[in-house]
């Protein structure tokens, strides 16, 4: 549809995500009712308030060819916020043509099937989320979604890989550290 997406943590203090809003000059924000607490003049699509409304809407493909500018694989798909550790958080533009190609890589690396099952824990707010993503989507895999905050809790995730046969995680490796000196 020529659109990215920029996912913004309602955790967050609202001045960041204000910031994050204004920088990446968003055209639209989807979000939920409980969730939405910012005075935005961003145009605010509300899933639960707005499900009526929704759901009365073609289900059709977007014709790409009707756009002004053609869709190629430089297009952005998406834009991450860094942590902001050195200072103002600076947005990450990427591609559909680098995730695909990282997508690419990962799968020629580690041969995901549909019979693996890939624990989604990292919040959407990180770039690693993507991988957990469409990684899993693109090959059929399936995906066990850890619950919210749950990527902080060790015993948790032990708990949620042996309950959901799990096959496939990504840690980062301070992150495996604490998880390896778990005793189960």
């Amino acid at each position: 549809a020529g659109g990215a997406y920029v996912p913004l943590d309602p955790s967050y203090p609202p001045a960041r995500l204000a910031l994050m809003m204004e920088d990446a000059q968003l055209s639209a924000l989807v979000s939920e009712a409980g969730l939405c607490v910012l005075n935005t003049h961003v145009p605010t699509i509300l899933l639960d308030a707005h499900a009526d409304a929704i759901a009365e809407q073609g289900r059709a493909n977007i014709d790409a060819d009707e756009r002004a500018e053609p869709l190629t694989s430089e297009n952005l798909a998406y834009v991450i916020y860094t942590s902001g550790s050195t200072g103002k958080p600076k947005g990450v533009m990427n591609t559909h043509q680098g995730i695909h190609n990282r997508l690419c890589w990962m799968q020629e690396a580690y041969q995901l099937n549909s019979c693996d099952r890939v624990l989604q824990k990292t919040p959407f707010s990180f770039d690693v989320s993507v991988w957990e993503f469409f990684w899993t989507l693109m090959t059929g895999a399936t995906m066990v979604l850890a619950k919210p905050e749950g990527h902080k809790d060790s015993n948790y995730l032990v708990e949620l890989i042996a309950q959901q046969q799990v096959t496939t995680m990504h840690f980062v490796p301070s992150m495996l550290q604490i998880f390896l000196q778990e005793s189960d």
